[in-house]
């Protein structure tokens, strides 16, 4: 029985006041509805946790629901002060790439491609840094397109594992 009594009474706090308080929460969040909202629902949970409020023969409860509400948005700000946070409607700027990384890069392919082969360097250097085909690159080099397809591969699964032990993956 008592808890039907504090659900009307709760009932009865929500109606009087949700959207005074909803009002004052919206200007206390600077417009932000979805903070309001949480602001106001964690308002209505705190008095719902305090049944003294509940009894407003005690004194007004609106005045406390405000004070509470109040009380919560200043931990908040405080709180988000502490984060550092900064609320913006434009994301910050991007970082503007500086060739540091695509240097340290080419250094260790460099350095990969060094402990290949001769022939397996030549290979690559043909097929994949000047772009030649199969065939002008077995012509170029003077042997069947399949020798030069099965020295791409075995040079390929070098580079890679010479990559992999300078600690670059994929």
């Amino acid at each position: 029985m008592k808890e039907a009594a504090e659900d009307q009474l709760m009932r009865a706090l929500h109606d009087d006041h949700a959207a005074a308080l909803w009002s004052y929460a919206l200007r206390l969040t600077g417009g932000d509805r979805a903070r309001a909202e949480d602001l106001v629902q964690e308002t209505l949970l705190r008095a719902w946790k305090h049944p003294r409020v509940l009894d407003q023969s005690q004194g007004s409860a609106r005045a406390w629901l405000f004070t509470v509400a109040r009380r919560i948005a200043i931990d908040g700000w405080r709180s988000a002060a502490a984060r550092s946070e900064v609320m913006t409607d434009a994301p910050p700027e991007l970082a503007m790439p500086d060739g540091t990384e695509r240097a340290l890069q080419g250094w260790l392919v460099a350095e990969a491609l060094g402990e290949l082969s001769a022939a397996h360097r030549e290979v690559l250097g043909l097929c994949y840094f000047q772009g030649y085909s199969v065939a002008d690159a077995a012509g170029v080099l003077g042997v069947a397109p399949g020798t030069v397809k099965s020295r791409t591969h075995y040079a390929l699964r070098a580079l890679r594992l010479a990559l992999e032990e300078r600690g670059v993956t994929q």
